[in-house]
């Protein structure tokens, strides 16, 4: 296999979906594993869809996730500029070059134009007719015109594009890394517009000059480009490239839950989970989608769950670290179909991930989530709490939900499961407890649960009788670790207050 170089080139017009990362991750993964080359470019030809800060969040993505390419726009590399349109005077002698051998033309066709010859051909069986072999005749461009009106209108600067010229009747044949041999006949695709009125290229051309330049060899993208094929594959013929042409490989989708259909944003936002990597802002509209970084994923679990999203090892392993995916990742190995989105699965990962952490650094990954609900806090005492409650942690947003009682008063206590059984001989213990809490000169859960042994057997009443109600009242519900653990780290006055606070609503039953 010749030098591996492949690219990952996202249009910046929005938020990063989590297909693309995976298809990021599919390309770091491939070149790593050669020991090949992995390269950002920014396709922004497209200016009316271009979204301010939308290249630079690209770039925080892949940061977080780890996937670090080795050519960028803001690394630089030997075939700068890695921004399209930083490349716009390059792409002109190409298009030039292929209506010079005949396979492309100018366009001089005006919007009223094109919408006139769709509504006049328009019939039941073609609903949406093409600018192809079969209508370009009808249209103004210079293989209708005669030779003379062509030269008038350039030398006019009549707006034009150029327009790739699609041959009849022909059948291309390409193998794809993951689907096999693919075949296309050239009457179903239209003649792609190669170059935009504005000079700028459009994705066709600019990808195939891109990839050619760039001595890209592997081309990763989602399966949803498979109908532009066969204009890429003429355009490589056309350039005298052909034998310099990547190898392709067409992702399969990532499907909503339920199977049916690509996971979209709006899926998202209706079953309660992100679909981009992190928090996007749409500076036009201002709205904020949320991503898997701020709702408590580590990147690691982020990697790890979309590396198995349409690719598997050949074995029941599902925990990977990067080296091991690196070690072991093939394209051969990914799968043709769809991959189900499964949000819970994706927490699993996370959930083994915040495990096998240390405390400490997983101490330092919590604090922000704690200091967002205005809480400061201390190092060591969140460690204890880090400490105590990670198990039962699937997101780093949970180390809030599950140890929120560690830090402030509950306001709220869900009295309602111990309330029919709650009698006088129940409010005599706890105040009987708390009272002789007064008097433990030392505070640790040993003591504090001997002591309330103690208690239990003057009441004569079981354990199983009031830890429930103690968990409520430490609490503020049914959760939660140890309650001898948690009255420890809350310490003695904040126990005695929140027992008091219950004590004194189970009183007036």
């Amino acid at each position: 296999m010749s030098k591996v170089r492949v690219r990952f080139a996202p249009s910046p017009t929005g938020g990063l979906h989590l297909g693309g990362v995976r298809t990021v991750l599919y390309n770091y993964l491939f070149a790593r594993h050669h020991g090949g080359e992995f390269i950002l470019r920014i396709e922004d030809t497209d200016q009316n869809r271009y979204v301010e800060g939308a290249e630079q969040y690209i770039v925080d993505c892949l940061q977080w996730c780890g996937l670090i390419p080795d050519e960028s726009p803001q690394k630089g590399g030997p075939y700068a500029p890695y921004r399209q349109s930083e490349r716009k005077n390059l792409y002109h002698q190409y298009a030039k070059q292929l209506i010079d051998s005949g396979h492309a033309y100018y366009a001089f066709d005006t919007t009223e134009d094109l919408e006139k010859m769709r509504n006049d051909l328009k019939r039941a069986d073609n609903t949406n007719p093409q600018y192809d072999h079969s209508t370009r005749m009808k249209m103004r461009n210079s293989l209708s015109l005669p030779a003379s009106d062509v030269k008038d209108l350039l030398a006019n600067n009549i707006p034009y594009v150029i327009r790739i010229k699609i041959p009849e009747s022909t059948t291309l044949i390409f193998t794809d890394m993951i689907r096999g041999e693919i075949s296309f006949d050239t009457n179903l695709v239209d003649d792609k517009v190669l170059l935009k009125a504005d000079g700028m290229p459009t994705y066709h051309l600019a990808v195939v000059v891109d990839d050619y330049l760039m001595k890209i060899s592997h081309a990763f993208r989602g399966e949803e480009w498979l109908p532009s094929a066969p204009v890429h594959i003429l355009l490589w013929e056309y350039l005298g490239w052909k034998h310099h042409m990547p190898e392709w490989a067409h992702l399969p989708l990532i499907l909503k839950p339920d199977g049916n259909g690509k996971l979209s944003k709006r899926d998202g936002d209706r079953l309660g989970f992100p679909v981009f990597a992190m928090n996007w802002t749409d500076p036009r509209t201002n709205e904020t989608a949320s991503g898997f970084r701020e709702m408590g994923f580590m990147p690691q679990a982020f990697v790890n769950m979309l590396a198995m999203l349409g690719w598997n090892a050949g074995t029941e392993q599902e925990l990977f670290s990067i080296e091991e995916l690196i070690h072991k990742f093939s394209i051969e190995r990914v799968h043709k179909g769809g991959a189900k989105f499964d949000f819970e699965k994706g927490k699993w990962f996370n959930h083994q991930y915040i495990q096998q952490t240390d405390d400490t650094t997983l101490t330092q990954l919590a604090k922000p989530y704690i200091e967002a609900e205005g809480i400061n806090v201390n190092n060591d005492h969140l460690l204890k709490i880090v400490s105590l409650i990670k198990d039962r942690c699937h997101l780093l947003s949970d180390f809030w939900q599950q140890g929120h009682f560690f830090f402030a008063t509950p306001h709220d206590f869900d009295i309602n499961p111990i309330k029919e059984k709650w009698n006088d001989v129940k409010q005599q213990f706890f105040t009987s407890w708390i009272a002789s809490l007064n008097d433990a000169k030392d505070w640790n859960y040993g003591i504090i649960e001997q002591n309330f042994n103690t208690q239990l057997e003057i009441s004569g009443l079981k354990k199983g009788d009031v830890l429930l109600p103690l968990r409520i009242m430490l609490v503020g519900g049914k959760y939660g670790p140890g309650v001898f653990l948690i009255s420890e780290i809350i310490g003695k006055e904040e126990t005695i207050l929140r027992v008091n606070n219950v004590l004194a609503k189970l009183s007036v039953l």
